[in-house]
């Protein structure tokens, strides 16, 4: 099996704190750094809770956390999604203060250095806005031919968006962010709500994350119970189910097993001028299209999946 070298960028949240859990559990995942961003919390509680995640995974090596932008690109920031995420965006569940600090370079400077220092080696996943790569890809145009692949969580091309009926929220959090970066030439998978919203998890799950953990890992089973129960009651408050979908951890799981999803390659444009459609992830299916730029994901083995996530956070 192919070892991974990831740079994880993330505006952690619940969903966001079990792809970095899943990342760090995954042995042949090595998480080179992790970025933080804007999104479901501010930048700064973001990157507070990634610090505490790190240390309650346990992981046996440093991971450099490195800060980034605090607002989009080119307008104000909404602000953070407390009904879904709570106030400190990990379900209100209290962990300990951080041992750790963020590093000083920012995380546009971070991106720039090590896909510099790496190239054709790091896999980039990204699941919040895209603001962060599209600053370092403005810094340094040359790091887009030195990725190895870029995942992104975002998106929704054949589904409904979950912010308005056509716009899904990493996309419509920074929609210019993500046209600077579809159009850059990186090589993107896509991994959008087409796939995602077909990766549900219910109490059953929960259940078994948190039963009998694995010696060490009592804290994360106990946070990783708690904080499900705050998401799964946000969805059963806003979309009518006790249960959630695995946005985030699904695209770590695309990096380390590619095969976990079926992709169509197409053209992706990102909407950044309409009223209704601002935001939106426009696919190109004509035939005729001689470029493409981006694997989209369509279809998931959902049951392979959750036994990969399940087996590897009570790891």
């Amino acid at each position: 099996m192919q070892n991974v070298r990831m740079i994880l960028d993330v505006d952690t949240g619940i969903d966001d704190s079990m792809a970095i859990l899943l990342a760090l559990k995954t042995k042949h995942i090595k998480v080179e750094g992790i970025t933080t961003v804007f999104g479901n919390t501010d930048v700064v509680q973001a990157t507070r809770n990634t610090l505490q995640v790190i240390e309650l995974s346990g992981v046996d090596y440093e991971v450099p956390v490195a800060m980034g932008a605090a607002k989009p690109l080119f307008r104000d920031w909404r602000g953070p999604v407390t009904h879904i995420h709570g106030d400190n965006g990990i379900g209100n569940c209290e962990l300990p203060q951080p041992k750790g600090k963020a590093i000083a370079e920012s995380a546009a400077q971070f991106i720039v250095r090590k896909v510099n220092e790496n190239p054709h080696e790091l896999t980039l996943v990204f699941v919040g806005r895209m603001t962060n790569l599209a600053i370092a890809l403005a810094q340094d145009p040359s790091i887009a031919s030195k990725v190895k692949r870029l995942v992104i969580m975002g998106g929704a091309v054949k589904v409904p968006g979950n912010v308005t009926p056509v716009a899904e929220a990493n996309i419509y959090g920074d929609p210019e962010a993500a046209h600077r970066v579809f159009e850059s030439g990186i090589p993107i998978t896509l991994v959008g709500l087409d796939v995602t919203m077909k990766t549900v998890i219910g109490e059953e799950h929960r259940r078994l994350l948190m039963d009998s953990p694995a010696p060490g890992n009592e804290r994360a089973a106990a946070y990783i119970g708690e904080a499900f129960q705050f998401y799964f009651g946000a969805y059963d408050k806003q979309n009518g189910f006790y249960g959630a979908p695995l946005h985030d951890p699904l695209a770590v799981a695309v990096a380390a097993y590619p095969d976990l999803v079926t992709t169509e390659d197409l053209y992706i444009s990102i909407e950044t001028k309409g009223t209704m459609s601002y935001g939106a992830t426009l696919a190109d299916f004509r035939r005729t299209v001689p470029v493409t730029n981006t694997a989209v994901a369509f279809e998931v083995n959902s049951p392979r999946f959750l036994d990969y996530f399940i087996n590897t956070l009570k790891s």
